[in-house]
C-alpha cells in the first residue's frame, strides 16, 4: 500500500471520521487473529481486523488514500462476521468501524456486474418478488440440482438455488395457543419470503404453540444488512426507515426475525438512524423489540413436541450463524429449542463458530476465498456423520447446503425452526 503524508487531510464529516472514536479502544493484543477466517486462510496481517483497523487509522489521519487499491482489497476481503468482536478484550466496535470505512471509500470498480444487480435488486422489492419467483419456478423444473456439479460460479449458484429446498416438510396443522406471551410481527425478510416461505410459516406456527400471538405488519421492505455492509448506508437507511414505520404500526409486543443477518441489522436501527430525529427514537424503540425467534421460544420453554415424523432418530449438528453468535451474541436459544425435539441426536461441530464464507454478498465478490473458507466447514460437518446441519441463517443455509451438494455429501441444511415445526405437526391432529 502507497503510505505518504501527502496523501492529503484526514477525511473530515466521512462515516469513518464519524466512528474513529472506535479505533482508539484496539491495543494490538492479537486475540483476534485466529478468529479471522480471512486471516486463517490468507495469513496476511493486512487481512486480519488488526491490520485493517491500522488501515483504517491511514484513512483517517490521511497518511493512506482511500483511492489506493490495495486498501480496497484488503478491506473488500473482510467477511464481516465480527467473530473478532467476540474474541476481542477491548470492546472494539469491528463491524460499525468496517461499514463506516467502506462508505468512505469510493466505489470499488472490481465489484461484479452480478453483485451490483443484487444490490438493486434488493432495495426495489418489486424487482425482488419477481426474481425470486423466477428462481422459485427454476428450481421446481429440477434443473438447479442437475447443474450443481458444474465446475465455477454456475455450477455454485445452482447448487445454492437447489440447497433451498428443505429436507423437513411438515403437514399444515392448527397450532393451540393462548397468546399471553405477547403480540408478535414477523420480519417477512427477502430471501427468507421469497425461497424459504415454508420457514417463515412455521415461525409463525411454532410462535403461536408457545402462546404468542401473531400480528401483521404489511409494508416492510428488505432489512438492509447488504447495502449497509457493502458501503450504501444511504440506501441502508431508507429501507430502514420503511421498515421502521411498518413495525411499529403492527404495535406488535416484540419483532421475530428468523434470518440472523436480519436480526443484526433490525437491532443496530437505533444507531443507523440515531442522527435523524425523526427516526431515532421510533428506530430505537423497534430494535429493542427485536428478537431471533430462537430467544423467544426459548423464552417459553420452549413446548416439547413429538418425536419426528420421517425417522425414530435424526443425527443434527448444529452450525452457529455469525451473525447471530458474534454480532447477537445468540448461543444458547437454538440449542434449546433443538433440545425440544424428540428422536434428535445433537452432535457437536469443530469450528463450529468460524464462518461460512456466505456474508451477504462475498461469495459474488471474493468467490475463490469464500470457496477456500467453505471447505474446512464442509470438511467438519462431514466429519460429524450427521445428516442434518440445523443454521438459522438463509446465507449459510444456502452457502453450507451448496458446499455439502458439490462435495457429494448426503447432510443437507435445514432451520431449527422447521425440526420444531416438524415436531409440533407430529403431535397435532390431522
Amino acid at each position: 500500500m502507497r503510505s505518504s503524508s501527502a496523501v492529503g487531510s484526514p477525511l473530515a464529516g466521512s462515516p469513518l471520521a464519524h466512528a474513529r472514536h472506535g479505533l482508539d479502544a484496539c491495543v494490538h493484543c492479537g486475540f483476534c487473529l485466529q478468529a479471522c477466517p480471512t486471516y486463517v486462510a490468507l495469513g496476511d496481517e493486512n487481512d486480519s481486523p488488526r491490520g485493517r483497523l491500522v488501515i483504517m487509522r491511514g484513512l483517517v489521519a490521511g497518511t493512506l488514500s482511500p483511492w489506493d487499491e490495495d486498501v480496497h482489497t484488503h478491506i473488500d476481503r473482510c467477511l464481516g462476521c465480527r467473530a473478532c468482536e467476540t474474541a476481542c478484550p477491548s470492546g472494539v466496535p469491528y463491524g460499525e468501524l468496517l461499514e463506516a470505512t467502506r462508505a468512505t471509500l469510493p466505489a470499488n470498480p472490481r465489484h461484479s456486474s452480478a453483485a451490483r444487480l443484487v444490490l438493486w435488486l434488493f432495495s426495489r422489492d418489486a424487482w425482488l418478488l419477481a426474481a425470486l419467483f423466477a428462481a422459485r419456478l427454476l428450481r421446481a423444473s429440477g434443473i438447479p440440482a442437475l447443474l450443481s456439479r458444474l465446475p465455477g460460479q454456475v455450477g455454485f449458484a445452482m447448487a445454492m438455488l437447489a440447497a433451498t429446498r428443505s429436507p423437513v416438510r411438515s403437514r399444515a396443522y392448527r397450532p393451540e395457543g393462548t397468546g399471553a406471551r405477547g403480540t408478535v410481527a414477523v420480519l417477512r425478510g427477502c430471501v427468507m419470503h421469497g425461497l424459504y416461505r415454508g420457514t417463515n410459516r412455521a415461525t409463525e406456527r411454532t410462535l403461536i404453540a408457545n402462546d404468542y400471538a401473531v400480528v401483521h405488519a404489511p409494508g416492510q421492505q428488505c432489512c438492509g444488512a447488504l447495502h449497509a455492509h457493502a458501503g450504501d448506508l444511504d440506501t441502508a437507511r431508507a429501507l430502514a426507515r420503511a421498515n421502521v414505520a411498518a413495525l411499529e404500526a403492527s404495535e406488535a409486543d416484540f419483532v421475530a426475525i428468523n434470518a440472523a443477518g436480519c436480526g443484526a441489522m433490525i437491532k443496530a436501527y437505533g444507531a443507523l438512524l440515531g442522527d435523524e430525529p425523526a427516526f431515532a427514537d421510533r428506530a430505537a424503540v423497534i430494535a429493542e423489540r427485536a428478537r431471533d425467534v430462537t430467544e423467544l421460544l426459548a423464552e417459553a420453554g420452549p413446548a416439547r413436541g413429538s418425536s419426528l415424523p420421517f425417522a425414530q432418530r435424526v443425527t443434527v449438528t448444529y452450525d452457529p450463524p455469525c451473525h447471530l453468535m458474534h454480532a447477537q451474541r445468540v448461543t444458547s436459544a437454538p440449542l434449546a429449542l433443538l433440545a425440544a425435539v424428540p428422536g434428535i441426536d445433537l452432535v457437536p461441530l469443530a469450528d463450529a463458530d468460524q464462518c461460512c464464507g456466505s456474508a451477504g454478498i462475498y461469495n459474488l465478490t471474493e468467490p475463490e476465498l469464500a470457496a477456500a473458507i467453505l471447505a474446512p466447514k464442509v470438511a467438519c460437518i462431514v466429519e460429524t456423520a450427521a445428516s442434518l446441519v440445523a443454521t438459522g441463517n438463509p446465507g449459510c443455509l444456502m452457502q453450507i447446503g451448496a458446499g455439502l451438494i458439490r462435495a457429494g455429501s448426503r447432510a443437507r441444511t435445514v432451520h431449527p425452526v422447521d425440526l420444531l415445526d416438524a415436531s409440533y405437526a407430529a403431535s397435532s391432529p390431522a
